[in-house]
């Protein structure tokens, strides 16, 4: 069975967004291990923060995000370069590790300024959602629904149209 982390940068404060995640967790539950950890954020207290102030800020925020990866697991990098797949090609993706013995993923997402070089050059994987621009915590419902729909593909369920 695949085991799917979300593992993310800070925590949901909008109510609709939370719930929708969690319906989406929910029903992965039935067709894999699927658990999100929140970590904090580092508090950047300057209104119009300098490059350096962000890049020191993103530089412990990924300190914690790898030390928090589980040894062995294929590492998901959520970034605006990324590669852009359909859902069928996630699943692929996914499957195609599970079948080749390494069914533990985790997908990261970073904070409202992105993620670390060190946490890029940890993943197997730099997924873009779109070229357009995410509040961060809709970028985390809409991961949260296309693992269930990667999900349901593999699965043969009809979810996936």
């Amino acid at each position: 069975m695949l085991r799917i982390e979300i593992l993310c940068i800070g925590k949901m404060n909008a109510d609709y967004f939370a719930k929708g995640c969690d319906e989406y967790i929910k029903r992965a539950g039935g067709l894999a291990n699927v658990t999100v950890t929140e970590l904090p954020e580092e508090p950047i207290r300057e209104k119009n923060a300098s490059p350096l102030t962000v890049e020191k800020a993103l530089q412990k925020e990924g300190e914690l995000l790898v030390s928090h990866l589980r040894k062995g697991t294929r590492v998901v990098a959520m970034c605006v370069e990324g590669k852009m797949l359909s859902s069928e090609e996630l699943a692929e993706w996914m499957q195609a590790g599970a079948v080749s013995g390494n069914g533990d993923i985790t997908f990261i997402i970073g904070s409202s300024h992105g993620l670390s070089n060190a946490v890029k050059q940890t993943a197997a994987l730099r997924l873009s959602m779109s070229r357009m621009t995410f509040p961060h915590q809709m970028a985390r419902l809409v991961l949260s629904e296309q693992i269930y729909r990667a999900l349901t593909i593999l699965q043969g369920m009809s979810y996936h149209k």
